[in-house]
Order: structure tokens, then sequence, then C-alpha cells
């Protein structure tokens, strides 16, 4: 079963169980699936976005949430904050397994081998590796220090 049909499968259940909250997250992020197939189909693609697109899409939605409920904590919005944290919970169901920082220090080490990069100037290389990969997994603006980091030393 594709993630699109994950998604529109558990929309349906969501309504079943008139599960609010779940129900919105989930027309939020087919809603934002949709926007991006219309957006593609300019470029002559007719099929809509694939796979990693569509966890992409997800992980940006995550990290907007997280983003919204840590500015929500400082403003003292708890309430708004913890409904950010459950719409994150809900998208998360979707997401692969994240990588612990063990891993993602394994699959750094793994792409600069397999793109043959020998300095920062091959960043582009490694990080277009990675993406490949582990989309969805890893979290990619922590990741682009680390590899600056690595060819520091």
């Amino acid at each position: 079963m594709s993630l699109r049909e994950k998604l529109n499968a558990e929309i349906k259940q969501a309504m079943r169980d008139r599960a609010s909250t779940r129900l919105c997250t989930l027309r939020l992020v087919n809603a934002a699936i949709k926007d991006r197939d219309i957006a593609t189909r300019g470029d002559g693609n007719d099929e809509g976005v694939g796979e990693s697109e569509v966890l992409a899409i997800m992980g940006k939605m995550t990290k907007q949430r997280q983003e919204s409920a840590r500015a929500y904590e400082e403003g003292g919005r708890i309430d708004l904050a913890q409904q950010e944290l459950d719409e994150i919970k809900v998208i998360e169901e979707f997401l692969p397994r994240q990588l612990n920082q063990t891993e993602v220090d394994k699959a750094i080490e793994e792409a600069i081998s397999s793109t043959d990069a020998h300095s920062i100037r091959d960043m582009g290389k490694i990080m277009g590796h990675l993406k490949s990969k582990y989309t969805g997994q890893m979290d990619f603006g922590s990741v682009g220090p680390m590899v600056k980091k690595r060819f520091a030393s």
C-alpha cells in the first residue's frame, strides 16, 4: 500500500471514528500533497509527486509544527502548543523511523566514501546522496553542519 493510499484510508477511518483532531491533521497533509501535485503539473508531470516527495512534505510539516509549538510555549499558550504536538504525533505515524545519532554518523561516512568526497566543496554530492537514501529519516538541517565539521577536522 502506497503512502497516499494509507493516508486516504486513515482519513476515512478518522471520519468513522469522529476523531476531529486526527481528521483535520490528515486533511492538511493530504491538501499539502495535492498542492504539490498541482505545482508539478506545470512541469509536465501528470502523475503527481512520488513517495520521497510525500515524505519530504510530511517532514517539513512536522518541523513547522515543532517550531510553532516552541513559539506557543514561549508565549505561554500551552493549549495551542499541545495541539501542535498532537498533530506531530499523527504525522509521524506515516514517517519512517528516525535514525539515531550513531546511525546518522554512519550514514554520513558512507555517503562521503560512496561519493568520493574530499572537501567541503563536495557537500552538495554528499547531501544529495543522503537525501536520496534517507528522506524522512533524518533532519537535514542538522546533518549539514555535521558534514562541515567532518571536513573541518
